[in-house]
C-alpha cells in the first residue's frame, strides 16, 4: 500500500468525512460501504439558457466497490439512490465517483 492509499483509507474511516452506506449491486447481495457524499450545483446549457440543478455525487473506494454499474442501488441513512451514468475512477484507480439519482 502506498502513502496515498493509506491516506484515503484514513479519510474514509473518519466519521467527519465519510458515512456508512449500503451498495445493492444488480443481481448481487447487499454490501456495506463507506462513502463521501458531495452535492455540487451543476450548470447545464439548454439553447441560450443555463439551468442550475443540484446533483448528488459520492466517492467510494474501489476496494469496497470493485465493479459498480448504472442501475445499482445505494442507500445512505434513509435515502435510496440509483447510480446514473458510468462510474469514474481517479487517476490512481483508488476511488470511484458515482452520480446518484433518487430511487
Amino acid at each position: 500500500m502506498n502513502a496515498f492509499a493509506a491516506a484515503m483509507d484514513a479519510i474514509f474511516a473518519d466519521i467527519n468525512m465519510a458515512v456508512d452506506a449500503t451498495w445493492y449491486p444488480v443481481g448481487g447481495a447487499p454490501q456495506p460501504v463507506r462513502v463521501i457524499r458531495k452535492a455540487p450545483d451543476e450548470v447545464t446549457s439548454f439553447g441560450s439558457a443555463q439551468i442550475l440543478s443540484e446533483t448528488t455525487l459520492v466517492d467510494v473506494r474501489t476496494s469496497e466497490m470493485p465493479n459498480p454499474k448504472p442501475g445499482d442501488g445505494i442507500s445512505i441513512d434513509v435515502e435510496n439512490f440509483v447510480i446514473q451514468g458510468e462510474p469514474k475512477r481517479d487517476r490512481d484507480r483508488l476511488i470511484w465517483t458515482l452520480e446518484l439519482v433518487p430511487a
